[in-house]
């Protein structure tokens, strides 16, 4: 089969264990991410699979259109809400999803908990710079965690929240507040009470109708001047400018993120705040979790290929 790999950033996909199992197929990769109808439709003209990495590339009806030899999509990770389903159905292309794992971003979630709260980036480079002990950071043991959906992501970090000594408090939907209730985490009274009381809040909610701009502006502006706020599922979880406006007025003081409405980011005034610590979303960005959702990705492929059946989302 003729392969397409588009937005592989870091030329990485090529060098995973994984890659082998397409040995029998020419594959090409692409290490940048066009927007535009034209280049994409030029780049896929001629695939009869893509491989798609999460969400980087959105495949609507207008590019399926102009893509006459496509037979499959085939996704890493579990989405796939940035494929046009329909559209592949009209077009009798199939679409299949693998599996991820909460490992990576949990433990990214938790990193980027640490260096903002101890201010590791600014001492780091304070300490290049010949500047000795410029910051005050804090501690974690007896602050409360606030967790905003409490699905595999959130119990991870709930539990490294507990392992070091913090008071875990979890809102979220019902399902997310029945399974808190179960592993003995205090529920939150509301979600403006788990903004109040929160000294570190965590966003680990799916991005979707219900959840889009679901934290407001008057949440934020809820949470204490001292707080710290991460985000590292999606950044439309949050309300358009709300982030940038709150942190300028004070509260919550600090924030980490790993997400942001377009990527890869621009210019972007938010990246200039001091105390913002962001990373280029790397949250599933990992030797492991690569291994694992391309791995899945070309086995589905090839059952593709072979005619076995596949879980076509096109067709559910």
């Amino acid at each position: 089969m003729k392969i397409v790999i588009p937005d592989d950033y870091q030329d990485c996909v090529r060098h995973l264990d994984a890659f082998a199992k397409l040995a029998d197929h020419e594959v090409t990769l692409y290490h940048d991410t066009p927007t535009d109808l034209d280049t994409l439709a030029k780049r896929f003209e001629d695939a009869e699979a893509l491989v798609l990495i999460r969400e980087r590339t959105a495949i609507t009806a207008e590019l399926l259109a102009r893509l006459p030899k496509l037979r499959l999509i085939s996704q890493t990770g579990g989405g796939a809400a940035h494929v046009d389903l329909a559209a592949c159905r009209a077009r009798g292309v199939a679409v299949v999803t693998g599996t991820g794992s909460p490992h990576a971003p949990a433990e990214l979630t938790w990193a980027l908990i640490m260096a903002a709260m101890r201010h590791l980036p600014e001492e780091a480079a304070n300490l290049k710079a010949g500047r000795w002990q410029q910051t005050l950071g804090r501690g974690l043991r007896g602050r409360t965690l606030g967790i905003f959906g409490y699905g595999k992501i959130g119990q991870l970090v709930a539990g490294f929240g507990k392992a070091f000594g913090m008071q875990v408090l979890v809102w979220g939907r019902e399902g997310s507040r029945q399974r808190a209730e179960e592993a003995g985490i205090e529920v939150a009274d509301s979600q403006a009470a788990l903004f109040r009381q929160a000294d570190v809040l965590s966003l680990h909610l799916r991005l979707n109708a219900d959840t889009r701009a679901i934290v407001t502006a008057e949440h934020l502006a809820l949470m204490k001047p001292t707080a710290l706020l991460v985000n590292t599922s999606r950044a439309g979880l949050i309300a358009p400018e709300a982030l940038e406006t709150a942190l300028r007025q004070g509260a919550p003081g600090q924030a980490a993120i790993d997400v942001f409405d377009e990527e890869p980011v621009g210019e972007l005034s938010l990246l200039a705040l001091g105390n913002v610590l962001a990373t280029p979303h790397l949250g599933y960005v990992e030797k492991d979790s690569f291994e694992r959702y391309f791995g899945d990705a070309f086995d589905n492929l090839l059952a593709f290929e072979r005619g076995e059946a596949i879980n076509d989302l096109a067709r559910a």
